[in-house]
């Protein structure tokens, strides 16, 4: 294959970088499996889906969705829509042959995480799902550190992802704050992300405990006229126990003033720490040793890093948000068109979907619950 033709299925904020990363894809990755051809874009309206078209870059668009995947002219699929809608088009995408990338969190429930692993299983088709932040380079060389035995067992993982967009209560509301249409709140939203950064770095998590809270029980609505009730949650705490013997904990909210999107980890092991801030996000932070006299060593991430010679030619240039979409796009233009697996794939987004379900439980239960692997 040469190129590798998109249809896109959601036009927002996720249309908008998953367009950018797969048009200038080349321009990083000249050696690339294929190039990405922006074919076709379905969205909420026609009028939305006509915009997206002009501004984006995509060849043509449908009015519905069902439409886009049944062309021949499109070879994968990217499900870029609110939650409640991946189960239905992923399973519709598989069973027309399409390969799939869709973003996070994968399903509205273990059951529909299952049954869309089950139907690309099926088909035979590559898939993949978005936790872009795991491709950022410094975690990416955090792993592979972490995977070479160079810092001996690891003890303990520490995540947090804070973010204060949500801190005033009369910000309106949207469809992240209604469980009919997101599932959860703060845990499907980003705390989803942290769960994927502790599996991908210290493998499967066995058991949970948590806490979730809702500080802001109703906001205004988004087209005025009233107040609107808000039935996700707001704040998640849980202790994590690993299948490897280590222990962590994860902490994430909306409503932490002053954090914009604070998301990080600390591991401990026997032989040394490494720490990482995404708002650093060309730092990594390593501490070798256990004795009272060792201190963190700051790595500013370059092109001697994972994917870093696609980029920029020196070292503290830095990548951001875009060049990791890049990166995701590039894995899983190369699954496609080896055959290859592209992880995180369906398997993994099960797994997460059975952690955050097992936190649901450990707060509405006050009780540990085991995730099953």
């Amino acid at each position: 294959m040469s190129t590798v033709r998109f249809g896109f299925i959601g036009a927002g904020f996720m249309g908008k970088a998953h367009a950018q990363a797969a048009r200038e894809l080349k321009t990083c990755f000249p050696d690339a499996a294929a190039t990405p051809v922006l074919t076709t874009i379905a969205a909420a309206s026609e009028a939305s889906a006509k915009g997206a078209a002009e501004r984006y870059g995509f060849g043509s668009y449908e009015k519905d969705w069902r439409a886009l995947i049944e062309r021949d002219d499109v070879d994968a699929v990217s499900v870029l829509v609110p939650n409640h809608l991946h189960h239905e088009i992923v399973i519709a995408a598989a069973e027309a042959g399409k390969h799939i990338l869709c973003e996070k969190p994968m399903a509205m429930s273990v059951a529909e995480a299952e049954a869309m692993a089950v139907a690309v299983e099926r088909a035979g088709v590559r898939n993949m799902l978005c936790f872009n932040y795991r491709r950022t380079p410094a975690v990416l060389h955090a792993q592979q550190l972490l995977a070479s035995g160079a810092f001996g067992r690891p003890y303990a993982f520490r995540g947090v992802y804070l973010q204060d967009w949500l801190a005033d209560p009369e910000i309106p509301s949207n469809w992240r704050l209604r469980s009919d249409v997101a599932g959860t709140g703060t845990l499907g939203d980003i705390t989803s992300h942290v769960i994927d950064f502790a599996q991908f770095l210290l493998g499967d998590i066995s058991r949970v405990q948590g806490l979730m809270r809702t500080w802001v029980t109703e906001r205004p609505a988004a087209s005025g006229g009233g107040r609107v009730p808000v039935d996700v949650d707001d704040e998640v705490m849980s202790l994590l126990e690993f299948a490897n013997g280590a222990v962590g904990t994860i902490q994430a909210t909306r409503f932490a003033p002053g954090r914009k999107n604070y998301l990080g980890f600390e591991v401990n092991c026997e032989g040394g720490s490494l720490w990482f801030d995404y708002e650093r996000m060309n730092e990594l932070w390593i501490s070798r040793g256990s004795s009272g006299t060792s201190g963190f060593e700051r790595i500013v991430v370059g092109p001697d890093h994972p994917y870093g010679r696609h980029f920029w030619p020196i070292p503290g240039i830095g990548v951001g948000f875009h060049e990791v979409k890049m990166i995701e796009i590039h894995d899983f233009v190369r699954s496609v068109v080896t055959g290859e697996n592209a992880r995180p794939d369906f398997r993994d987004g099960v797994q997460n979907q059975r952690v955050l379900e097992a936190l649901v439980n450990a707060a509405a239960t006050g009780s540990w619950q085991d995730v099953v692997p």
